[in-house]
């Protein structure tokens, strides 16, 4: 199914209960990524949905300081999504009540988390090895709230395991309301290739929603994955170093036209948007502490960024913050004046 740039779309509208979204971008759930401010951002910068960090189900139900800091929503970022974890179905039916009292508009289960410290709690991907555990999973939670849920798996254990379109039929037929697919297999981790080929088979048997996740990278990939056939386009690890890749990607679907890089003074001002989000929500301290992981991405490409990457994330001040960023403004004016006239003497053939 090829795409046109300016095409209505109105096929490719997406239904989650309430939720209507027209070729929706949505943040991926990230641990330690997707915290109230960067979903407050990517929302700010074109995000239709956005998931909280994964949530231990177990956590949740002995009230377990870290987990309810999870569970903080603000209105700004709807539609938002509370995703949580377990390996015990009624323990994941008392925490998807309890993240439903903390008010989002939907639940999303999560069956993809590779890494081993969830698995061995077989939670995550580890539901993959066994399919009537994940059915019966996700019909605890369904049961369990008045919301609807979503579920966010992977294709498979392993290549030899790869189930996916009889995962999609089990889950439709338990009442899971759309379900997001990272193309890659447990074992493969981030490794690899995404296996995009199976959204299409996957559309072709079940009716809900289905949303792709998995290398996209920039708004040609976007453009590419909708050509699947998916309904929703899910976009994680890119987001973090470019949260413009989701105004980008609506602009380039639009228009046909790749957008201009966004300049200095724009990343800066949206960094510092960001951390002031980070700060009143976390506090001076933890909220400059927990933002320092983003400049790097706030600053990739821009010159002379690596001393000042360097300084910024030792900085414990807001104060400090504001007076660097003042200093590498004008740095980086200088050798930009610097530049353009060393090109101007190479342009009059004087010997520099």
């Amino acid at each position: 199914m090829n795409r046109h740039f300016n095409d209505s779309f109105t096929d490719d509208t997406m239904n989650i209960g309430p939720i209507h979204v027209d070729r929706g971008l949505l943040l991926a759930p990230m641990e330690d990524v997707t915290d109230p401010p960067f979903r407050r951002i990517c929302k700010r910068l074109g995000a239709d949905i956005v998931y909280t960090e994964f949530i231990s189900s177990e956590g949740l139900i002995r009230d377990a300081r870290r987990s309810n800091q999870k569970l903080l929503l603000y209105e700004d970022e709807r539609p938002v999504s509370i995703q949580i974890f377990g390996g015990d179905e009624n323990v994941m039916a008392e925490a998807a009540r309890i993240a439903q009292d903390a008010g989002p508009d939907f639940i999303d289960i999560n069956c993809g988390c590779w890494v081993k410290n969830v698995v061995a709690r077989n939670a995550g991907a580890a539901l993959l090895k066994d399919l009537p555990a994940m059915a019966r999973m996700a019909k605890s939670v369904v049961d369990a709230v008045k919301l609807p849920v979503t579920l966010k798996t992977r294709l498979g254990w392993d290549k030899s395991s790869i189930r996916i379109t009889e995962v999609a039929q089990m889950l439709e037929g338990v009442g899971i309301q759309a379900l997001a697919i990272h193309c890659r297999t447990r074992d493969q981790g981030h490794e690899g290739e995404a296996a995009w080929e199976y959204i299409e088979q996957v559309k072709k048997v079940v009716s809900i929603p289905v949303i792709l996740n998995g290398d996209v990278k920039t708004p040609q990939d976007v453009v590419r994955a909708f050509d699947t056939g998916a309904d929703a386009v899910m976009i994680g690890r890119a987001a973090i170093a470019n949260p413009w890749i989701f105004s980008d990607a609506k602009r380039y679907m639009a228009t046909g036209v790749l957008p201009e890089p966004q300049t200095l003074e724009e990343r800066l001002r949206v960094a510092m948007e960001h951390l002031t989000l980070s700060i009143e929500s976390k506090g001076d301290r933890y909220g400059i502490i927990e933002f320092r992981k983003y400049w790097g991405g706030y600053l990739h490409a821009m010159p002379l960024a690596t001393q000042a990457r360097k300084d910024l994330v030792v900085l414990s001040g807001a104060e400090e913050i504001i007076a660097r960023l003042d200093r590498y403004r004008e740095e980086v004016a200088d050798f930009n004046r610097r530049r353009e006239e060393w090109s101007v003497e190479r342009a009059d053939g004087v010997t520099v």
